[in-house]
């Protein structure tokens, strides 16, 4: 099945498209390479450019008329990035995905899986949700994965366009064969600021330890991108019967256990076998006490369960880190992305 892949060239959007040809399906990978990685692309069909860009959209149609669903990665991600620029975050994610959609229906391709956000959901009483749980985005970033859920649903209401949105807990590891991870070398999330530490030696920066949690750390539901990229592709191989006679649906996509930040911690001294030296900070903008999901949904309509545990996916981030100046040579300590191609 030929899959266009847009952020195909980021981190979770790569993994996608490897688990993709492992599959026997071709990636049809369109990224603007802002942040995503050329070195992604190799030996895959590749497109160069803006999501927003109709000639381009229409030309990769025209090249690959059999395209039989989308999977819409690209995005921008950083929580307190979105803070701080939150008019490039509203223009790349929700005005050129509208962009975008318009040109997807130009061309009867109707299938669309959406790469949602747990960040969306409000805090409950115990930090497990499901995807009835009460939204309350704490952030631009989440409140741009709320707007275009809802502007998709209005569209799909009034045309054939179909969305799977799958909202996202917190990706961790790396495709298992080291062929893709992630490509920022300063990461912003938890388990990139550990390994960060072990390389530096400086202390990791724990923020927020007043959260109402078991330990007042925040609490995540980390999962392996591996076992994310094994998702999508139960949600394109199943889309028509998840979707049934419904025009959208929701997915929640994690492992449904949390896990505290301090836990986090524990967790990676004992796979890495060394000690972090660890200093706690104020919260960062946007930053909320988290949650992780209830995971019956996904079982049910995806036959779909996460895999890898908590510490594979810590052993595999080590592995990649250590393999990636290899993989992506022009990275270097000193250059600093604060827009993260997520996907």
């Amino acid at each position: 099945m030929d899959l266009l892949v847009t952020g195909g060239a980021g981190f979770i959007g790569s993994t996608i498209a490897s688990a993709a040809i492992d599959a026997g399906h071709r990636p049809i990978i369109l990224d603007s390479l802002i942040t995503g990685k050329r070195e992604f692309t190799q030996g895959r069909a590749f497109y160069e450019g803006d999501i927003a860009d109709p000639e381009l959209v229409h030309q990769i149609f025209d090249d690959y008329p059999n395209i039989q669903a989308v999977i819409h990665c690209a995005a921008l991600i950083v929580v307190p990035d979105s803070v701080a620029r939150p008019i490039d975050y509203y223009r790349a994610n929700v005005s050129k995905t509208l962009d975008f959609v318009e040109v997807l229906i130009e061309h009867g391709c109707h299938r669309l899986i959406f790469s949602s956000s747990a960040s969306i959901y409000a805090t409950s009483h115990d930090f497990s949700v499901d995807e009835t749980s009460a939204l309350a985005p704490a952030s631009p970033y989440a409140r741009t994965k709320v707007i275009v859920e809802e502007i998709l649903s209005d569209i799909a209401a009034a045309t054939e366009l179909k969305v799977l949105s799958l909202r996202y807990f917190n990706p961790i590891g790396c495709d298992p064969k080291l062929r893709t991870g992630l490509q920022t070398p300063s990461p912003t999330h938890a388990l990139g600021k550990l390994i960060q530490s072990v390389e530096t030696g400086e202390p990791f920066l724990l923020t927020g330890v007043d959260f109402p949690t078991r330990d007042g750390s925040g609490i995540r539901d980390y999962v392996h991108v591996w076992d994310l990229a094994q998702a999508h592709l139960a949600a394109v191989e199943r889309f028509d019967s998840a979707l049934g006679a419904n025009s959208r649906e929701v997915i929640n996509l994690g492992t449904g256990t949390g896990t505290t930040v301090k836990e986090l911690v524990a967790t990676f001294e004992s796979v890495a076998g060394k000690a972090v030296e660890v200093r706690h900070a104020p919260r960062r903008p946007g930053d909320s006490a988290g949650a992780f999901t209830r995971v019956d949904r996904a079982q049910m309509v995806l036959d779909w369960t996460a895999q890898q545990s908590l510490e594979q996916g810590i052993a595999d981030s080590l592995s990649w880190f250590a393999e990636r100046p290899n993989i992506l040579p022009d990275l270097s300590p000193d250059k600093s992305l604060t827009l993260c191609s997520r996907y």
